[in-house]
């Protein structure tokens, strides 16, 4: 068993606190996302004319608070549900992190399917020029959560395994079922994980954006780079999935198989995404 982890760098959260203002460095990671997506999208425009400025302007904007509002409330409404009940006002702190990508990807869809209708633009060129950017905010996200110390994986003895310093109600439920790791928790006073925050960084924001950017550059058919992104980004959830430490309310058992409801919801994107493909290949 390998001697020596990584130990989780302290970290503070907040990036900056202005009197009772406090900027954290999750909203930080965001924030250089959007500057990121809308420096892109103004220079791929340029291409292809397919917004006025300000229609873009206006499109980046709501999209970017559809995706903050969705993604709040869909981690609310799946993982928090009993802390909203005893502080509502948790639901509007999306700088603290918290967010699910699932809520943010359908709020986001919301409000395409809004500016489709007033535009009068087809929904899915709308996702087509949107998809290829998602990957830099969701890469930036993990970032985030990394920092704020939180989605951290399931217990490992791998090299590059890190120290999470919040980690103590985890580690604890994890030695009562099984005392492999005893003596380390004991040196470090926590278990070392996989930083599974690090593993969604690179595949779903920097490998998932080389796919649709790179490899798979050209727009074959209306549709095309969403099916993608949809497909690409739904295997590489639910791989990933494997190494996270799961909430054991939110799995399910049938015949020996396990799932979380990521995974459950990842196979519902892989599928939509590989339909949109074929659909528009027949």
């Amino acid at each position: 068993m390998y001697k020596k982890y990584f130990i989780f760098p302290q970290i503070n959260p907040i990036f900056l606190k202005i009197n009772k203002i406090s900027i954290y460095w999750y909203g930080i990671m965001y924030l250089i996302s959007f500057i990121f997506i809308k420096k892109i999208s103004y220079i791929r425009n340029k291409n292809n004319n397919f917004w006025k400025k300000k229609e873009l302007f206006d499109l980046l904007n709501f999209c970017f608070l559809g995706l903050l509002l969705g993604g709040k409330i869909g981690c609310t409404l799946l993982y928090n549900v009993h802390e909203f009940i005893k502080n509502p006002i948790i639901l509007i702190k999306i700088w603290t992190g918290g967010m699910s990508f699932f809520g943010g990807l359908i709020g986001t869809i919301i409000v395409i399917f809004f500016i489709s209708y007033t535009k009068k633009k087809k929904f899915l060129k709308i996702t087509d020029f949107i998809a290829p950017m998602i990957p830099i905010g969701i890469g930036m996200g993990r970032i985030g959560n990394f920092i704020n110390s939180e989605l951290w994986g399931k217990v490992t003895n791998v090299p590059w395994a890190v120290i999470f310093p919040n980690s103590t109600e985890k580690d604890i439920i994890y030695l009562q079922k099984n005392l492999k790791y005893q003596d380390i928790f004991i040196k470090y006073g926590h278990l070392p994980r996989h930083p599974t925050q690090i593993y969604e960084c690179l595949l779903e924001g920097i490998i998932l954006f080389l796919i649709l950017n790179i490899i798979f550059k050209k727009n074959i058919f209306i549709g095309y780079k969403s099916s993608l992104f949809l497909f690409f980004y739904g295997i590489i959830r639910f791989y990933i999935e494997y190494f996270r430490e799961p909430d054991i309310q939110f799995m399910f058992f049938y015949n020996h198989i396990i799932l979380t409801i990521n995974q459950l919801l990842s196979i519902s994107i892989i599928l939509i995404g590989l339909i949109m493909f074929i659909k528009n290949l027949i």
